[in-house]
């Protein structure tokens, strides 16, 4: 009979207790063991059992559980002797930044203090031990949550101390998602204050710590050795095109399937893989996110469920934020099409609004593309990736996403399609002005957007909305190659009896153009001269059942004007 699942559950210890459902990772230990890596960083996209591991590795080696020698009973650890002596023979700290989402720095710093302070809570027995001296006690008081800098960037460093000399033995430290608080910083604004503070506490904890033994950091991104990582040249760093630990994280194919014939799924196979299956680490493909699988299991339904257990409010501020050709390159992945880019696995957090190929790489690493193929640039000094979509539950979340960017004016976007099936000029003009002035702002929040294009933020956001909303009804094409400043777009029916739409953008130009209507004239003008009807009635549309439309900004202002055929 099949094990129970158990949503939710990252507790190594409940689940062995209970009998859960578990996918045995323990070969990891003996890998990450045998490497002899003082300190390693393992980034994998969130929900991939980075957390499980963590626990899984804190109930192996630390003392504490040193009677809980039952856990691991029947896994494969346990098929090695010397791994059973080695079960419960350290000291370990163990900390998660995972709950630390504050949108300032100073409450950030206030929950990571509280963190530490927990810590120190829970090795209280060492403050009346007779290894601390009265300065050591001083010290071990002073703990709090709002400390002094100097202070909270040496308390886990002192604790490695004070457990080392307790029990005579140097400590682990595993530390979880240490990256989520920086994630946020840059979202909200306050990235400087947390790198200054980050780098000092992880110099003495991971750097310069001779109580250290080894030490364990997840995450999801590699954060720029210049931001956190200066000082610590002792880092190991495991990415998913590291073939270190590929198969740890996450489920293999062969896992997966096993798995579905354990609960008399195997019918389901193929609509597992189109749905979850697509993740790749090192040399190792069809890698399945776990937390997927586990819910589909549980609930026997396919739905999204890794891509909504995050806000992604990190993917969406690039994305609705990002240049005109970030959201012409979502619009080829949304189509299916790939993208080909530089990447570079060292996100360096404030550049993700200047450089493209630093949100392309953030992406990668979140799990939400994967590389297809990759080869040396011209100057073989470097790699281009050729990138899809991972699978269709990532392209679920990204249509979604792009949904909501009008959810807060659902009902003047709706107003303009419905009237711009119904041919009604005037009354888009008037939602299309009403849409543009709501949102446009919405568009243009980057750092540091030029003006020349600002109306672009917002047109090849609206044309991805256009994309998502109506891709039950039409195929979306666009000619985007003739310059700055234009763009068309192509939608042409599924059904015979729709209309057929073609679209010409155009920003108003004073130094060719008096009035906005010149700048209509010209986008009509544009439709015209380079015949883009022909397209359609060789797949045999009408002309008359063509409409051709022309998109003129200026600002905020909107102005469509209408070719008669």
């Amino acid at each position: 009979m099949a094990n129970t699942v158990s949503i939710g559950n990252q507790d190594f210890e409940s689940i062995r207790e209970k009998n859960c459902f578990y996918v045995d990772k323990t070969n990891f230990i003996k890998e990450w063991w045998e490497g002899e890596d003082t300190v390693t960083l393992i980034a994998r996209p969130r929900r991939f059992g980075k957390t499980l591991t963590i626990s899984m590795l804190e109930q192996f080696f630390s003392n504490r559980y040193a009677s809980r020698k039952d856990l691991f009973e029947g896994l494969s650890i346990w098929e090695h002797p010397e791994y059973r002596k080695l079960q419960g023979t350290y000291p370990v700290i163990s900390l998660s930044f995972a709950r630390v989402k504050e949108q300032n720095y100073t409450t950030t710093r206030e929950k990571i203090c509280e963190i530490i302070t927990n810590l120190y809570i829970k090795y209280f027995f060492l403050r009346d031990s007779e290894v601390l001296t009265e300065k050591d006690k001083e010290y071990f008081d002073r703990i709090s949550t709002d400390m002094r800098d100097s202070d909270a960037t040496s308390a886990l460093y002192q604790l490695s101390d004070y457990l080392c000399r307790y029990y005579g033995k140097k400590v682990i430290i595993l530390l979880d998602e240490y990256d989520t608080p920086m994630q946020e910083a840059y979202v909200y604004g306050y990235w400087e204050e947390l790198a200054a503070f980050t780098r000092s506490l992880f110099n003495a904890t991971f750097k310069s710590n001779p109580y250290l033994e080894r030490a364990i950091m997840t995450g999801i991104t590699k954060v720029s050795k210049e931001s956190v990582f200066s000082d610590l040249n002792n880092l190991e760093v495991v990415t998913t095109t590291s073939e270190k630990y590929a198969d740890c994280f996450g489920f293999t194919e062969k896992e997966v399937f096993d798995t579905l014939e354990q609960f008399d799924l195997s019918d389901k196979k193929e609509d597992v893989k189109y749905w979850y299956d697509g993740f790749t680490f090192g040399n190792i493909s069809d890698i399945y996110n776990p937390w997927s699988i586990i819910n589909y299991l549980d609930k026997k339904q396919f739905k999204p469920y890794w891509a909504n257990t995050s806000s992604n409010n990190l993917v969406g501020k690039l994305i609705k934020e990002g240049s005109p050709d970030i959201k012409k390159s979502m619009e080829d992945l949304i189509e299916g099409k790939s993208l080909k880019t530089e990447i570079d696995e060292q996100i360096v957090f404030n550049q993700l609004g200047q450089k493209e190929s630093a949100i392309w790489s953030l992406l990668l690493a979140s799990g939400y593309l994967k590389v297809k193929n990759y080869a040396l640039d011209n100057t073989r000094t470097g790699f281009f990736y050729e990138m899809v979509l991972t699978n269709h539950e990532v392209l679920f979340m990204f249509r979604n996403m792009i949904k909501d960017w009008f959810s807060d004016y659902t009902s003047d976007y709706n107003e303009f399609i419905k009237m711009m099936f119904a041919g009604d000029l005037e009354a888009m003009n008037y939602y299309m002005n009403e849409i543009s002035f709501n949102v446009f702002s919405y568009f243009d929040t980057g750092e540091r957007p030029s003006k020349r294009s600002r109306p672009e933020r917002f047109y090849h956001g609206f044309v991805l909305g256009l994309l998502v909303d109506l891709r039950d009804r039409y195929v979306l094409t666009s000619n985007r190659e003739s310059g700055f400043g234009r763009y068309d777009i192509m939608l042409e029916p599924m059904q015979k009896e729709d209309v057929a739409f073609i679209m010409e953008f155009k920003i108003f130009n004073p130094n060719r153009e008096k009035e906005l209507s010149d700048t209509v004239e010209s986008a009509l003008g544009q439709i015209e001269e380079k015949k883009y009807e022909q397209v359609l009635v060789g797949k045999g549309i009408a002309k008359e059942k063509i409409r051709k439309y022309g998109f003129a900004f200026r600002g905020k202002e909107v102005l469509i004007g209408e070719c008669n055929n």
